[in-house]
């Protein structure tokens, strides 16, 4: 008898990796992940692939891509992780994720590809397996790859790209691809592939961490700043950006983004780059427009409140946490803020406290994830008060939304961050009652 959904899930369960504190047995993750797709057929070579890497913004970029390809006609495989409460949610086509009774068959079929070869593959290596597969089953006419972490030996690196995207390059995750910035770098280079990715385009602009990538000899690299840049990047009126895009191929001006914060213009040039790079043309103008206009990304300054003004989102290093502090200043300039922040191991509560403003804040709001690797409440509650600020409540997440909720006031704004697992239990458990 074929698989339930929750007999599905159940075998993922079993298989999330006791060494995860150190990357989920990262060392072996490639050479479990080959013997897997050769298992099942290497269904990730039946399409072309577009990769996308970086410290942040990765998820941003994926899903842009997915949907200006999408709007050009084209059946589009979007690979993207962590999901915020269902595995379906990694594998989409045409973002749509695949349903119930898809998920079962096709995580079914690479438990058996798994027990096949003893290849012993862990959690995330089996739904990217899984994606793969059901891309192949599909059909489609490309996928669009958002790397787990680093690169190098990320379990997505069994693709073979033809267009590389990267961001920028930071330094989290740096206890396990670092230390340093030209380590990350170098981690992340390591989904280009010499003869196979026609086009990089990179988004960092530091020139020794660019030589890092242009060293993997891609055909051609794009350059954010001279290849492609956003020369304007505004507030939009509403809410969203206000955008002047160039790429190689095509100039665009006045192109409404429907998501928050500066840093979402320079992932959608890095976005708009990739996907000319893939067509080998311009993308049309009406296309452009509409799935800029149209895109959304769940848990990612995620607004779900009015008033107070409740916004989720799921940075969880300092870079990420600071562009969430100036987006929320941007479009709640004076509002009295409280955060909500829980975060998982080995992030630093006093660095991610400091990115976030938390002494200039009404008052923080302690709390963990349920994991394993979360940090406790008291210990983010310790370093909140050890940078001048009002710590008001430590506590679960559900309590502790509410709480903010309270404190705000109507005139306020509650920012729930620190990792996408708070946010998932967020969106689940928190009262919105007047979303947006």
């Amino acid at each position: 008898m074929a698989w339930s959904y929750d007999e599905a899930r159940a075998f993922l369960a079993a298989r999330i990796a006791p060494g995860a504190r150190a990357g989920e047995r990262r060392d072996g993750a490639v050479a479990r992940m080959r013997a897997l797709c050769a298992a099942l057929g290497d269904p990730q070579r039946a399409y072309p692939a577009i990769h996308v890497t970086g410290t942040n913004g990765k998820g941003s970029v994926t899903r842009l891509v997915s949907g200006l390809l999408a709007e050009e006609g084209l059946v589009v495989g979007t690979c993207t992780s962590p999901d915020l409460g269902r595995p379906n949610e990694r594998m989409a086509v045409g973002l749509d994720p695949v349903d119930d009774a898809g998920f079962a068959r096709v995580v079914e079929k690479v438990a058996g590809a798994d027990r096949a070869t003893g290849a012993g593959a862990t959690y995330v290596e089996l739904l990217q397996a899984a994606a793969f597969a059901w891309f192949a089953e599909r059909a489609v006419d490309v996928a669009v790859v958002e790397v787990l972490r680093g690169g190098r030996r990320d379990a997505t690196n069994v693709v073979d790209a033809v267009v590389v995207a990267v961001t920028n390059v930071g330094t989290d995750h740096a206890e396990v691809i670092g230390p340093t910035r030209a380590d990350i770098a170098y981690e992340k280079a390591g989904v280009v592939k010499r003869g196979t990715t026609r086009v990089l385009v990179l988004g960092e602009t530091d020139h020794q961490l660019a030589a890092v990538f242009e060293r993997e000899r891609p055909a051609q690299t794009w350059r954010r700043g001279r290849e492609f840049s956003c020369p304007r990047n505004e507030l939009a009126p509403g809410a969203g950006r206000l955008l002047d895009l160039v790429t190689p191929a095509a100039s665009y001006e006045a192109v409404r983004l429907s998501l928050h914060g500066p840093h979402q213009g320079d992932n959608a040039s890095v976005a708009l780059a990739a996907a000319e790079a893939f067509v080998g043309r311009a993308i049309g103008d009406t296309e452009v427009r509409r799935a800029f206009g149209r895109a959304t990304h769940a848990g990612r300054f995620e607004v779900v409140r009015a008033s107070p003004l409740v916004v989720l989102d799921g940075a969880h290093d300092a870079g990420a946490a600071r562009a969430a502090a100036a987006t929320l200043s941007e479009i709640a300039p004076g509002a009295p803020v409280v955060l909500v922040v829980g975060m998982l191991e080995p992030h630093d509560p006093a660095e991610m406290l400091g990115a976030l403003g938390a002494a200039r804040a009404r008052a923080v709001v302690a709390t963990a994830p349920e994991s394993v690797r979360a940090v406790p409440a008291d210990l983010v509650a310790a370093a909140a008060r050890s940078l001048g600020a009002e710590v008001v409540a430590v506590g679960p997440v559900d309590a502790a939304v509410a709480r903010a909720v309270a404190l705000a006031g109507s005139e306020g704004a509650v920012l729930v961050t620190g990792s996408l697992y708070i946010v998932s239990e967020a969106r689940r458990a928190a009262p919105y009652d007047d979303r947006p």
